[in-house]
């Protein structure tokens, strides 16, 4: 009960001191406004470059997968080749 009190309590006083900071400020001024945007076109272009890049290593793990699949199957061959060169006679 104790806790459930301390945490309204702490609400509370966030809610009444942020509303207290926010109504004594008069708004952003142009130069933030514009500093905003351009932190939003950077993010966004950002966000852009991690998509281009989580889809290059996606196609870089098909390419490592595909590679590991014709390495095992020279390893079978391989044997196989083995095997047979073995049963020769000699």
């Amino acid at each position: 009960m104790r806790k459930i009190l301390y945490s309204l309590l702490i609400f509370t006083l966030f809610g009444i001191t942020s509303l207290g900071v926010t109504s004594c400020s008069s708004g952003l001024s142009d130069e933030q406004v514009a500093q905003l945007n351009s932190l939003k076109a950077e993010v966004s272009s950002l966000e852009g470059e991690v998509k281009s890049l989580k889809e290059q290593k996606a196609s870089l793990e098909r390419s490592v997968g595909e590679l590991n699949a014709k390495l095992e199957q020279c390893a079978k061959d391989k044997e196989e080749t083995k095997r047979n060169l073995e049963k020769l006679p000699k």
